[in-house]
Parts: C-alpha cells; sequence; structure tokens
C-alpha cells in the first residue's frame, strides 16, 4: 500500500502552508504548550495523541474558548466510556456559534439557495437578532434547560436558527429531514420525547412540492409530549389549528440570553441507522462539539471569517450539525434546499460558483455521477475561490481523484481535494483533511488532530499497509456522553466497545499506510448509505414485510470498484405470491413513502430464503462480503449459520455478476 501511490497527485505549495492555521497554532503551541516546533503534522499529531490534555488545552486557547465557570482540569477520568472532559466548565455553544456578529455584522452568515439556485444572504446581526428573539419564545413555553426540541425541517435558516436558539436555552436539539416519513421519525423523535417541534408544511425537490401536512398531523398525534408545534410555511399555507407562527416567534429585537451550562450538557441528538432494531439516539455535549469542531473546522479544514463554506447535506446528516458549526469560525455557511442534481447533473457546482464558495463538500457518489455525466466543472463554470474539495459518505474512488484533480489542473487552479471519514457517532472525522499534507490517490491524508486512530486486527495487534478494524485508543470530547434511554449504559458500550475493551471500534475497514495516510475499504457493519443518508435495514424490513406477499427480506448496500453504490433487495415470497410488476411497483412505492425515496432499492431479487445466525438474526455483512467478491468461507464462519445451502445463492449470483 505504501509505495502503490509513491508520487503525490497534489502538494500544497510554501505559501498555502506557511498561510495555514495548523501552521500558526503548531508554532503557537510549540512556545505555549511544548509542542514540537519542527517535525510537521506528523510530529504534531504524535504529540497531540501522547499529550492528550495539553492538546485540548491548547485548542481551547487557541480558539478563546470562553468558559463562564473555569474548568478543574481537562480530562478527569479518560476512561472509554465514560471519559470526563473539562469537569466544572461551564459554556454555550451558541454564544460561540454567534460571537462572529459583533465584528462582521451585516456580512453573510448565511447563504440560502434552493432549487432557483439564487443565494439569499442571512447576515450575522440579522441571525443573531432571530436567535434571540425565539429563545425568548421558547423560555415564555416554558422550555428548559434539558427539554428536548425537535425540527421536521429541511436545510433552510430557519432550522439553522431553531438549533442556535434551542442551545441559546440549553435543550436539546434533534431534526429530521422532511422526506423522511412518518414512521422513521417518529422511532427518532419518540424515543426523545420532545416538547417543541418545528416543522414545515412541505418541501421542494427535483422541480416538484411535496406536501407533508399529513405527516405533521401524524407526528403531532403520536408526540404526546408536545407542547408546542411552530408552522413554517415553506409552500405558502396557512398554520394548522393549535399551531404558531415562525414569523411571530422571531420577530422581536430582542438580544440572545445564553444559558451557561456544564461542558458535558447534551447539545443535539443524532441518530444511527437502526441497524438491528430502533436507531441508537445518540446524545452529544455542549462543550465536546465545540472544541472538537473548532479543531476539525479552523485547523483541518482551515476555515475562517474570509471564507464561504458549502456542504451539499439534509439535516437529517451529521454533515449538516458539522456545517452549521463553520459560524464557530466566523465562516459564511451556505444552505442548500433541493436535489443533488437538479435542474442538471452540475447543480452543486453552479451552487459553489454562485456562493463564492471557497470550500465545497459533497458525496463520492455525486464526483462520480459527475464524471460518468461528462461535466466539466471548472471550465464550465467560475470556480476560481474553491479551494478545497471534500467528500465524504462513502470513500472517493481512486479516479474520482484523477477525475477531480484533471479537471481543475485544465484551468490552471491549485485544487486541494480531501476525502474525509468520520462518523454520526463523533459528528466529526476520525480522519481526512491537512492542508499542510501532499493528497496521495485513494487516500485520505492522515488521522485528525487529537484522534489515536489505528487499523487493528482481530486480536488487537496494530497494523501498518494491512486492513484492519478502525479503532480510536484515546477518548475524543464529541465522542457521545450517553445514549437516550440507556440508564446502564449497556447499549452504548455494546455499540463500539465490547470487540477491544476500553478502545473505540467504529466498523469501518481500514488501512494505515506506512507513510501515515488512511485508506477507507467501507463498512465492517451493514449500514445502508444512500446519498450521504444513512439508514438501518431494519427500517426496510419492517416497511417491506408488511406486505403480505413477502414472507422475509434482506437488503444489502455494496460499495463498488467504480465508485458506484448497489443496494439490491431480496425478497423471499409469501406461498403462492408472484414477484410481477405489480408487487415490484407496491414495494418501491412503500418504502419511497414510508421512508425516504432515496432508499429505494435498485433492484428486488427474488430468492429462495433469507439465510439467519443460530439465534435468529438475519445475516447481512457475510453476504454483503459475497457479493463483493469474497470466497464463502472467508466470509462467514459457517458454523454459526442456519442454512448454509442458502448462502450459496448469493455466492452464485455474485459469481454471475461479476
Amino acid at each position: 500500500m505504501s509505495t502503490a501511490n509513491p508520487s503525490p497527485l497534489w502538494q500544497p505549495d510554501g505559501d498555502r502552508i506557511a498561510q495555514a492555521q495548523i501552521t500558526k497554532f503548531q508554532a503557537w503551541a510549540a512556545e505555549h504548550h511544548g509542542a514540537p516546533s519542527d517535525g510537521g503534522y506528523a510530529a504534531l499529531h504524535r504529540w497531540s495523541v501522547d499529550e492528550l490534555e495539553t492538546f485540548w488545552k491548547a485548542v481551547a486557547d487557541w480558539f478563546d474558548v470562553r468558559f463562564s465557570t473555569p474548568y478543574a482540569r481537562v480530562l478527569g477520568d479518560r476512561s472509554m466510556p465514560g471519559a470526563e472532559w473539562f469537569p466544572g466548565a461551564t459554556l454555550n455553544y451558541a454564544e460561540h456559534a454567534l460571537r462572529a456578529a459583533g465584528t462582521r455584522g451585516d456580512a453573510p452568515a448565511l447563504l440560502y439557495v434552493d432549487e432557483t439556485h439564487e443565494p439569499i444572504p442571512v447576515s450575522w446581526s440579522e441571525l443573531r437578532r432571530q436567535v434571540g428573539s425565539l429563545a425568548a419564545e421558547l423560555r415564555v413555553l416554558g422550555v428548559r434547560p434539558g427539554d428536548r426540541i425537535s425540527g421536521y425541517l429541511p436545510n433552510i435558516p430557519q432550522a439553522v436558527v431553531a438549533l442556535l436558539a434551542t442551545a441559546a436555552v440549553g435543550g436539546v436539539w434533534t431534526s429530521c429531514a422532511p422526506d423522511f416519513g412518518a414512521r422513521s421519525v417518529l422511532d427518532r423523535f419518540q424515543q426523545v420525547e420532545p416538547v417543541v417541534l418545528f416543522t414545515v408544511d412541505g418541501y421542494r425537490y427535483g422541480g416538484k412540492e411535496h406536501d407533508r401536512r399529513d405527516t405533521v398531523a401524524e407526528l403531532r398525534r403520536e408526540l404526546p409530549t408536545l407542547r408546542a408545534v411552530v408552522h413554517i410555511p415553506l409552500l405558502g399555507t396557512d398554520a394548522p389549528e393549535g399551531a404558531l407562527e415562525w414569523s411571530a416567534l422571531t420577530a422581536a429585537v430582542v438580544e440572545p440570553v445564553f444559558e451557561e451550562v456544564p461542558f458535558d450538557h447534551p447539545l443535539w441528538v443524532l441518530y444511527s441507522s437502526g441497524t438491528t432494531g430502533l436507531p441508537k439516539a445518540i446524545v452529544q455535549s455542549q462543550g465536546g462539539i465545540l472544541v472538537e469542531h473548532l479543531k476539525q473546522l479552523g485547523l483541518h479544514c482551515d476555515l475562517g471569517p474570509e471564507d464561504r463554506f458549502f456542504w451539499y447535506t439534509s439535516t437529517g446528516w451529521m454533515m449538516w450539525n458539522f456545517l452549521v458549526s463553520g459560524l464557530l469560525t466566523g465562516t459564511t455557511i451556505v444552505l442548500y434546499d433541493g436535489s443533488p442534481g437538479y435542474p442538471d447533473t452540475a447543480a452543486q457546482w453552479r451552487i459553489a460558483e454562485r456562493t463564492g464558495a471557497t470550500l465545497y463538500g459533497t458525496s463520492a457518489a455525486y464526483v462520480m455521477a459527475c464524471r460518468k455525466a461528462g461535466v466539466h466543472p471548472a471550465r464550465d463554470f467560475d470556480l476560481s475561490l474553491v479551494q478545497c474539495v471534500a467528500t465524504t459518505g462513502s470513500p472517493l474512488p481512486p479516479d474520482g481523484f484523477r477525475w477531480l484533480h484533471d479537471e481543475f489542473a485544465e484551468s490552471g487552479a491549485d485544487l486541494w481535494i480531501a476525502s474525509v471519514s468520520g462518523g454520526t457517532d463523533v459528528c466529526s472525522c476520525f480522519a481526512g483533511a491537512v492542508p499542510t499534507l501532499p493528497v496521495h490517490i485513494g487516500e485520505l491524508q492522515a488521522p485528525g488532530l487529537g484522534t489515536d486512530l489505528q487499523s487493528w486486527d482481530p486480536s488487537g495487534k496494530p497494523l501498518t499497509d494491512e486492513v484492519g478494524e478502525l479503532v480510536v485508543t484515546n477518548p475524543m470530547p464529541s465522542m457521545p456522553i450517553r445514549f437516550w434511554n440507556d440508564p446502564d449504559g449497556s447499549r452504548y458500550h455494546d455499540s463500539y466497545f465490547d470487540t477491544y475493551p476500553g478502545v473505540w471500534r467504529h466498523g469501518d475497514w481500514i488501512t494505515v499506510t506506512s507513510r501515515g495516510s488512511v485508506v477507507i475499504h467501507g463498512r465492517s457493519d451493514s449500514t445502508l448509505n444512500r446519498q450521504g443518508v444513512r439508514m438501518g435495514s431494519a427500517d426496510i424490513y419492517e416497511a417491506v414485510e408488511r406486505l403480505p406477499e413477502i414472507k422475509e427480506s434482506l437488503v444489502i448496500g455494496v460499495e463498488q470498484p467504480d465508485g458506484g453504490y448497489w443496494m439490491p433487495l431480496f425478497v423471499h415470497l409469501a406461498p403462492g405470491a408472484v414477484l410481477d410488476e405489480a408487487l415490484l411497483t407496491r414495494i418501491k412505492q412503500t418504502i419511497r413513502e414510508q421512508l425516504s425515496p432515496r432508499h429505494v432499492p435498485d433492484e428486488v431479487i427474488e430468492v429462495p430464503g433469507v439465510p439467519h445466525t443460530l439465534t435468529g438474526k438475519r445475516i447481512e455483512v457475510p453476504v454483503k462480503r459475497l457479493l463483493q467478491g469474497s470466497a464463502l468461507e472467508k466470509a462467514v464462519n459457517l458454523g454459526s449459520v442456519d442454512d448454509v445451502e442458502l448462502l450459496r445463492f448469493y455466492e452464485e449470483l455474485a459469481r454471475k455478476r461479476a
């Protein structure tokens, strides 16, 4: 692996290295905190994991984190799970997110773009005013620190205002995108029992309006803890009976009042994909997210007040939360609400041009779709301000690196390509962007600062230049403080720490190369990931198997060598049922309407049966490995399967497709 790409695809020039915030941080940390002054990023990273407390103190000092009550020490208990960060400290995330309003009042904090592709600015002072007004109204509604506030919202400015107002009062934010069906939303929101629900009447996608008023009515019926529902008329309809008007709650000229909360006070709840049941409700802290995102956005992404940060995302994906945190660095963030490919495949590049994006993030799948469609971004659009194109959601294939580099090089641009990888579980990146390091084709530049990322074999031995499990051997501030409704912490422990006690196992196959870069090989579990939106197989099974013709089903997401993603749905039919066009249509319609249009399968294939473990669990990962070309004996422990012959069907299918 270390010799496969001996020459970098890209190398930062001396000026870029000198101007990078991470270079300035290293020199300052060397003077004030004993960081190594030479040895470049590798030496800084080594110090950041060896001297974990000193490193995170340096981050808090460098970014001038305002602790209203000082901390006793940086890290109390450092065990995983259960690490205790900055005990004794109090602060507020929203206060930091709005801090730039003091110096950048009339400059845009947000640039909102819909499918017309015309940016609409919201200034820093206006954002701060709306947050102040809404936070005051939430307090009038009786919202107290720790109460949950939910949003069934697209990627619009109102969603950012609602999140920041929630954080300002010490509430706990949680959101789902409006292309999620009612069942998917309730599986998430019912767990956390919200007291306020922000909703739209519908959304626009692919040139069409999608009315969600019936879904909103169902959410109101099925969420008995709601004290208030706030109506945002995106499609121009009147507020339903008993709902409050967004405009009335955000009309006042009020300075925001920031609740000073403990460092580990919950900020938001994100959700896992729900592979083996209900989605995990992942709780992250105000302070942990604040310092992790300052590090990630300010140092790794090199963002500051002169930047414009655009990432294609929805409110149902952690990248939306990450995007909002761009405000922490004084950066203007770009909110796009619409289809990634409307009115044509080049849509996202057009938005990058029209908003003056300096860092543009998207999915690897979108990059590959542009390549396949013959899009020429740097030729057809003025992307001269774009310094970095970043990708996540799935690994960017080598052809994607080459295509991006060549497209921009033709116009004389010096493009930094940052393929990054992290997880909802930490709402951050384990590895990816480093502005001072070279980029090698197919590789993430390096593990992040403060993140002791390693590749381990099954016995816990670190590997170099070999594929192993992605593990993190020291705590990160943005690791979950807990899961909701997990009183003894057992579900949290079992999710990450049961394979290697005291060490985070994430569920990705990775290689750490001898040059220090990282290669991601895809999930080692069975999460479905379509266009950057993860969903668990359990959601699909629940919907599909309500159909009387379906006895059982199995859905697999397969990352393919060309960067594509194949998602077949295997169905074991009930006696007498036939997989005809009518049933195919109903299956797809069920998934589209009840779950998400993004998770309609690429193919529906009739199978003689679904294989299980001896304890009755559907076998997903071994089937995925078979479909990726593994031999049966290497894909699964045959002694753990209820019917090995069933697996031979999938092995034969893979052979025919190869």
